[in-house]
């Protein structure tokens, strides 16, 4: 973690702190480097004279390491760390990170009485062992660093993203640091005095053309996708790394698991132990629905573990301004969207709809409390699908719209809409169980008894329409 920190502060916050981790490449193939190393033979204090000693657990200066190689004859030794990089050009043979583990090493042999003057860091692709002097500059350094990072995690404010960082690109947890994203939000912030003044005196179309300023970001594309299964007495095996979905009449497909999200079963489905339990290692929901899709539950395995998540949450509730905050956010940016597609689809659109829509969208980003934010949105949603037929493309087979009518829809539009809303609760339930949330406390709709309050204002970021 030392090193981690050393290398980005906010990383080893995530990984340390708040329990999160994924492998990519570059660390399942560090594991495969460390196999030899990672074979345990025993404590430095069990060493002879003379030694190469393995996988050393060892504590001393505030610290326990784990040393990949201890190297060493009486009480000097010299610690040797396995990378599975090549050796950098660079003429401290190593980058910072590196020397610091190694000197936290070098400082808990110390504390144990050993005497230890160097290290070396072997580069496993380019078999090179670098060696290591620990000088007082990295001595010291490495004393700062370890003082750092404790104040960092019993502060438990999580460190900055590195800004426009090389390091971001290859890093397993950028989807849960979002280092451009959060860049990119204090960017907005720092500029929203600016915008507002060179926005003065312009009309909303002006306005709209002028937001291109900011560069949008996607997220990467997912491979794995939901499988939904479907059919009385269908059952969902397990075997080797694929499911097998069988039927009476014999073997309907076999997805591969690692291209799974979620598995879906509707009604009298049945799916075996060794099937659910390599699911559940695999961190892939299993969704219980009745055959008229009815949602009864979901299996997950281990919950998600990050409890400072979940504490923020909670803290974010409780407190009403913070709470009415994020409710304005998302309310006005539902608004705009509905104005956005209403310009873009909608041939006949009216200028008093648009201003209306920008109107409601300025006043939700001042409402007061949650029940006027609930009539703001209403109106938008009065003004927006008054002109929803007007965005359906010509030649629909006969279906039209009139007004929008739910519990149960009156028609095939209607319809149509009400399934694709659930649809997306439901993946929003699912996803935001998957990341430590809790589904059903949320900072706009009232908490009550069954409804998922925050995946209903997550839905509100999306416009189905």
């Amino acid at each position: 973690m030392l090193n981690e920190f050393a290398y980005c502060p906010r990383l080893c916050y995530i990984e340390w702190v708040q329990g999160e981790f994924l492998d990519s490449v570059d660390t399942v193939d560090g594991r495969f480097q460390h196999r030899r190393v990672d074979r345990d033979s025993g404590k430095a204090s069990e060493m002879f004279e003379t030694f190469h000693a393995r996988s050393v657990q060892l504590s001393g200066a505030g610290i326990t390491c784990r040393i990949d190689l201890l190297e060493g004859e009486g009480g000097r030794v010299t610690p040797v760390d396995y990378k599975r990089g090549g050796a950098p050009d660079i003429p401290e043979g190593a980058y910072e990170p590196e020397r610091v583990q190694l000197c936290a090493q070098c400082l808990a042999l110390r504390e144990n009485g050993f005497v230890c003057d160097e290290g070396i860091v072997y580069f496993v692709k380019s078999k090179k062992r670098v060696t290591i002097p620990f000088d007082d500059v990295l001595v010291n350094r490495t004393k700062d660093l370890i003082a750092e990072l404790r104040t960092t995690a019993g502060r438990g404010d999580m460190p900055p993203p590195l800004e426009h960082s090389p390091k971001c690109f290859r890093c397993s947890l950028a989807g849960i640091c979002l280092p451009d994203e959060v860049t990119l939000l204090k960017e907005m912030e720092a500029a929203d005095a600016e915008v507002d003044e060179e926005e003065e005196g312009m009309n909303e179309d002006e306005k709209e053309a002028t937001s291109g300023r900011i560069r949008r970001l996607l997220p990467s594309r997912n491979y794995a996708i939901p499988v939904y299964v479907v059919g009385q007495g269908n059952t969902v095996r397990k075997k080797e790394d694929r499911l097998e979905i069988w039927s009476r009449e014999g073997k309907l497909s076999e997805p591969k698991i690692r291209e799974i999200s979620q598995l879906s079963l509707f009604g009298g489905v049945e799916i075996t132990t060794p099937a659910m339990v390599e699911l559940m290692q695999k961190g892939v929901p299993v969704i219980h629905y009745t055959y008229g899709g009815w949602f009864q539950g979901i299996c997950l395995g281990m919950t998600h573990k990050n409890v400072e998540l979940r504490m923020r949450q909670f803290q974010c509730v409780m407190n009403p301004k913070r709470s009415i905050l994020l409710a304005r956010k998302v309310v006005a940016g539902k608004i705009r969207n509905c104005r956005t597609l209403m310009r873009r689809n909608d041939p006949e659109r009216s200028r008093d709809s648009l201003d209306l829509l920008a109107r409601l969208a300025n006043n939700a980003e001042k409402a007061s409390s949650s029940e006027s934010l609930l009539g703001i949105e209403g109106a938008a949603a009065e003004c927006y699908f008054s002109r929803f037929a007007n965005l359906l493309k010509e030649g629909g087979k006969g279906f039209s719209f009139k007004d929008r009518n739910r519990r149960p829809p009156k028609d095939p539009v209607n319809a149509v809409l009400s399934y694709l809303y659930g649809i997306l609760v439901k993946d929003l339930f699912v996803i935001l169980l998957a990341v430590g949330f809790d589904p059903y406390l949320g900072f706009y709709h009232r908490p009550r008894y069954g409804r998922p309050a925050l995946a209903l204002v997550s839905r509100q970021l999306f416009n189905v329409g």
